[in-house]
């Protein structure tokens, strides 16, 4: 069946068909092929993009600009201190104006429906680059690293996410797993049980695809893993929760003890990024300092031959440009 994504937004996972996120997944392959080879075919050559930043990063901004310097596109980065969203402007008014100077709009914060809003109002497609919820360009990486990485097909695969379960990346992970038929399993203490709302609607869609949404704080969870993820266990503007997700989430920090639970000798390990994995970073370095190990996986497991976490960041620029690419050019 032909797809065609001229014109979407990408807000979720869930606004799209499984057979809308295989296009994606079979475009950024045939990207990075042709981006190995030298091939630039400036298909978004005239496009005008913008970022829209109210939380920091790395990977995303990178991987936005080079996706769109690559094949032709000009970029005008905003973060929260040079746009005048929310502030002296509504988020309507902002949304008009950008969709009459722009072919897409990407935003990165906090409200999912801030990102919505965007798309309702702009006109223009909005790609969501990360709110408290969800992170679906991250999502599409992953299941590229997956593929690239695990000798089967997504439907065969097991996820298990390990931590703060309750947090946008278990969340996304709930929604790429059941549009693609993914056993995914939530790893974490009871303390922090996910949003019934949102299990609800992945496990509603996980029905359909043969996909599989659980929650566990038992170690019995790990057998047959494919995939181990984490992430940092307080995220931007959580960490007053430091200790208390230190005293909560360390019984279920990945180490090798912890891979070596999945009895799985080709067990992937999967991390977003940033990632405290030693204490070469100043945030390790003062929590260290205050009696606090924030480590959410050991350099031993990091380093290791089951890590992709490097693979999985490049992925990020391959099928963010895919999306670019499906929706605007």
């Amino acid at each position: 069946m032909a797809v065609n994504l001229k014109g979407r937004s990408f807000l979720t996972l869930m606004d799209l068909t499984p057979g809308e996120i295989r296009y994606l997944l079979d475009l950024s392959r045939d990207l990075k092929v042709k981006k190995r080879a030298g091939i630039q075919n400036e298909i978004l050559k005239g496009k005008n993009i913008v970022l829209l930043f109210e939380k920091t990063s790395t990977r995303t901004r990178c991987a936005f600009e080079v996706a769109c310097l690559d094949e032709g596109a000009h970029v005008t980065f905003l973060d929260s201190g040079s746009s005048q969203m929310g502030k002296k402007e509504s988020l309507e008014d902002t949304a008009k104006v950008l969709g009459r100077f722009y072919d897409g709009i990407e935003y990165r914060g906090y409200e999912q429906s801030v990102v919505e809003d965007l798309a309702r109002f702009s006109g223009v497609p909005v790609w969501n680059g990360l709110t408290d919820v969800d992170h679906p360009t991250q999502i599409l990486a992953d299941l590229l690293t997956m593929e690239e990485h695990l000798s089967k097909p997504l439907n065969r695969c097991k996820v298990v996410f390990c931590g703060d379960i309750r947090n946008n990346m278990s969340y996304a992970w709930m929604y790429g797993c059941a549009k693609m038929g993914i056993h995914f399993t939530a790893y974490g203490p009871a303390a922090l049980e996910p949003d019934q709302t949102i299990m609800d609607r992945a496990r509603a869609v996980a029905a359909e695809t043969g996909g599989a949404i659980e929650v566990s704080d038992s170690p019995e969870c790990l057998r047959g893993a494919d995939v181990i993820y984490t992430d940092v266990w307080a995220s931007m503007g959580e960490e007053a929760q430091i200790p208390e997700r230190v005293r909560l989430l360390t019984p279920f920090k990945v180490t090798m003890d912890l891979i070596r639970t999945t009895e799985n000798p080709d067990v992937i390990f999967m991390h977003c990024l940033p990632a405290f994995h030693d204490f070469e970073t100043k945030m390790a370095k003062e929590w260290k300092e205050k009696g606090y190990d924030i480590r959410e996986v050991t350099d031993e497991v990091f380093r290791s031959s089951h890590s992709v976490v490097f693979d999985e960041a490049e992925n990020r620029m391959h099928t963010i440009k895919a999306v670019i690419a499906a929706t605007i050019a």
